[in-house]
This record gives C-alpha cells, structure tokens and sequence, in this order.
C-alpha cells in the first residue's frame, strides 16, 4: 500500500487540487495547508453572512454559502461555494473547504481539509485532519489529533507494518464517502480509506482497507425492574 492521494480521493473536481503538490503520501497534505490557505485567503465575502457571526482575519467565502448567526471564523480560511457554516461552529485557521461542506453546530476545525460535501455538521472536533469528498462524520466524532503517550511522533499501523509519518500533529485522513456513527473516536494517525463505515461509539486507530465495515459488539443485560 503505497498511500498515494489518488488512492484515497478523487480530485477531478475540487478547485484547490494544488494543495496536494509534492504529496508522497495522502497525509502529506497537511504540511502544505497552512501554506496554502495563507497564501491565498483574503477578506473576501460573496456568500451570506448572517448578523451575529464573527469573521476574523482572511477569510475568504464563496458564493451561496450561508454563515450563521453564532459562527466563528477566525482565517485564515477558504471557504467554498454552497457551503453551509451553521450556528455555534468555530473555525480557528488554516482551515480549507471545498464546495457543498457542511461545519455545523459545535464543530471545530484547525489545519483541516475538506473536499467537496464533506460533512462535519454536529459536535465533531477535526484537528490536522483531511476529510475526502462526500465524507460524513457522525454527531460526536472525535478526530483527536494529539498523542498521550511521551513519544508524540504518530505512527501508523498498517498490516504488520509501523510506518513513522514524521508528525506530531495527525488526526484523521477519510477517503471518499466514508462515514462514521455517533460518538465514535479516530485516534491519531488514523487513516480509512474510500467507502469505510464506522460504527457508532468505535475507538480505531491505524489503516482500515477501502470497503470496510468497523463494527462495534457490546453484550447487553436486561434484568426485570423490581
């Protein structure tokens, strides 16, 4: 598996294909947002901003795109067209979005990529992290982007193979159309591939394979109330 960008997204479509220049590796990437975003964002509103939201900095905001009363968007940042940026989400930089995404309630987003109709849109946290198009992640999903352990360098578990990525600061990286349930938690480092499904309440870490299920088994005990 040689973790190539066209293995885990499509990106015939999305306007910012450049971010990926130079990328071995899909997560790559993330060395080359903030670079990217900050060279290219300015205050430049063509969406709806609505009153009550906070706009700070270079933000850049396409065309059909409604920001909501209650968000906050410190830049810089791109964000595309059609995109909705709903009541409570905070957005703190270095954050690039394609067209049709959805940043809802709750939502926090840093050094993150999403592509087109990529969905983070209630109490997900997505530090360095990419989400491929079509992408939806449940209410609750953690991408957690920062380890506990002394050796804070993530590596990712792929097989019978450790790979070191080189980076202190991995969350998540979602291929195409892969979704996740409620709850459930990415460590760092995670990476699934294009049309995974993740289970509600599943902590995982490491690479799941292109069509996979992460199913989640819990044994349940009903005793007669008394």
């Amino acid at each position: 598996m040689s973790f190539a960008v066209d293995q885990f997204f499509d990106l015939s479509d999305f306007e910012h294909a450049a971010v990926f220049d130079g990328c071995e590796r899909a997560w790559d990437v993330l060395n080359n947002i903030a670079e990217y975003v900050r060279a290219r964002a300015e205050m430049d509103v063509r969406g709806t901003v609505e009153e009550g939201a906070h706009i700070i900095g270079n933000v850049t905001i396409g065309e059909g795109t409604v920001v909501e009363s209650g968000a906050y968007v410190r830049g810089p940042a791109i964000i595309g067209k059609n995109c909705q940026i709903r009541t409570g989400a905070y957005i703190r930089g270095d954050v690039l979005a394609g067209d049709g995404c959805i940043i809802g309630n709750a939502s926090e987003m840093k050094n993150t990529l999403l592509l087109n109709e990529a969905m983070a849109p209630h109490y997900n946290y997505c530090g360095d992290s990419v989400l491929g198009n079509r992408v939806n992640l449940g209410a609750g999903t953690k991408l957690s982007n920062w380890k506990i352990a002394a050796d804070k360098t993530v590596r990712l578990k792929s097989g019978d193979e450790t790979i070191d990525t080189g980076l202190i600061k991995f969350g998540a990286l979602l291929g195409d159309d892969t979704q996740t349930g409620c709850n459930s938690v990415l460590n760092p480092g995670t990476v699934l591939g294009k049309n995974v499904l993740v289970y509600a309440c599943a902590a995982i870490r490491g690479y799941i394979p292109h069509g996979t299920i992460v199913k989640l088994r819990q044994n349940q005990e009903w005793s007669e109330l008394k």
